[in-house]
């Protein structure tokens, strides 16, 4: 899980990021993108990608990733920004918010499939499946969006806890008898 890494220390890199995100699809709620750099002697401690794992899983290998990782960036887009500028240029912005946030200088970037110019990068299908440092961005994101969503169930009646604001046959019959709250996508087809 960490041959693309090693091919870009291989090539002079010293500080490489992987990049995902969590939350493109929910019709509720922020896209969030985490940023995670690991040093280069880094042995893989998991490996599988965050959608298959548990939540537990999860909750466990994020505090295990911030704690072996040289730098961890999260940018978080909410859904009034998704709606102005649609959910493609949301995630964007949250990779560019993630990165800001390390506070470490950067080499190169590894992204799961997004094409991110003019930043130097690879985009690798399924990265999160090949790269150790973007498999451990999907982790961060997906536990801090779900952290996010199950405050905002604290706040509003649909159970955002359960399902974190994705289309689940629950979701949409909350919307049914509840209505749109404040941090629905307007611009999502319902």
């Amino acid at each position: 899980m960490l041959e693309i890494e090693y091919s870009l220390y291989e090539k002079g890199y010293q500080h490489i990021v992987g990049i995902d995100e969590a939350g493109r699809g929910p019709l509720a709620g922020p896209v969030v993108s985490a940023a995670v750099i690991f040093p280069p002697n880094i042995e893989p401690f998991f490996f599988k990608d965050s959608k298959k794992l548990s939540e537990k899983q999860r909750k466990k290998l994020y505090l295990e990733i911030k704690e072996k990782a040289i730098a961890v960036g999260v940018g978080v887009v909410c859904n009034s920004e998704i709606d102005r500028i649609n959910i493609f240029n949301a995630t964007k912005l949250a990779m560019k918010r993630a990165l800001k946030d390390l506070k470490v200088n950067y080499d190169f970037i590894i992204t799961d499939y997004v094409k991110f110019d003019p930043y130097p990068h690879i985009s690798i299908k399924k990265a999160d499946e090949k790269s150790l440092s973007v498999a451990a961005a999907s982790i961060i994101a997906k536990v801090y969006r779900d952290e996010i969503m199950k405050q905002f169930s604290l706040i509003y009646p649909h159970s955002f806890d359960k399902h974190k604001g994705y289309p689940t046959k629950l979701h949409k019959e909350e919307i049914k008898k509840y209505g749109l709250t404040p941090i629905h996508r307007k611009s999502f087809k319902f």
